[in-house]
C-alpha cells in the first residue's frame, strides 16, 4: 500500500467498522432522526471478477456466487445476521465484485460503491436534497427492498437500501 494511503484506509474501515456494531446493536433513534442504519453492503470492480470470486474463495473462504447468468453478472455473498433487540428478523451486509465495464455505478467513475441500510428511503432522500446533496432522480423498486442513490462531495456514488 502506498504510504500516504493508509491514514483514508483506516478511517473507513473505522468508519465501517462503526456502522456495523451500530447496526448490530440496533438504534434508539426514532424514525424521524434515523437516517442510515448499518451497511448494507461494498461493491467494487474487478477486471476479472470471476478469478477475484475464486481467490477471495480459496483464501478467505468468502463463497462467491453470481448474481445473476452471464460472464458480466456480479459476483456476491451475502453475509447474514440478527440484531440483539430484533432476533427473528434477519438483515444481510452484501459483499460484491463487479466487472470492471459495469455501469452500475455510473455515473461516477470510482471503482466501488457502498451501500447503506436506511430506515426511510422517501424521507431520507428528501432530506439530503434539501440539504443540497446530489441525490439521483431515479428510485428503484425490488423485492428485496427500495433503492436510491446520491453522490458523496468527492464524486463517489452510494446506494441507499430501504430493506422490506
Amino acid at each position: 500500500m502506498k504510504t500516504g494511503l493508509w491514514v483514508p484506509c483506516a478511517l473507513a474501515l473505522s468508519f465501517l467498522l462503526g456502522m456495523t456494531i451500530q447496526s448490530a446493536r440496533g438504534s434508539n433513534a426514532d424514525d424521524s432522526t434515523q437516517r442510515v442504519t448499518g451497511v448494507g453492503g461494498v461493491f467494487f470492480k474487478s477486471p476479472d471478477p470471476a478469478m477475484l470470486a475464486a481467490w477471495y474463495r480459496d483464501h478467505l473462504g468468502v463463497a462467491l456466487k453470481p448474481a445473476g447468468p452471464g460472464a458480466h453478472a456480479p459476483q456476491y455473498c451475502a453475509f447474514e445476521w440478527r440484531t440483539k433487540d430484533h432476533p427473528d428478523v434477519s438483515g444481510a451486509t452484501v459483499f460484491s465484485i463487479f466487472p470492471a465495464t459495469s455501469k452500475y455505478f455510473d455515473p461516477t467513475t470510482a471503482p466501488f460503491m457502498l451501500d447503506l441500510r436506511v430506515a426511510n428511503l422517501e424521507r431520507l432522500l428528501a432530506q439530503l436534497k434539501a440539504e443540497g446533496v446530489a441525490v439521483d432522480a431515479k428510485v428503484d423498486e425490488e423485492p428485496n427492498g427500495r433503492f436510491g442513490w446520491v453522490t458523496d462531495p468527492e464524486g463517489r456514488r452510494i446506494e441507499l437500501w430501504e430493506p422490506k
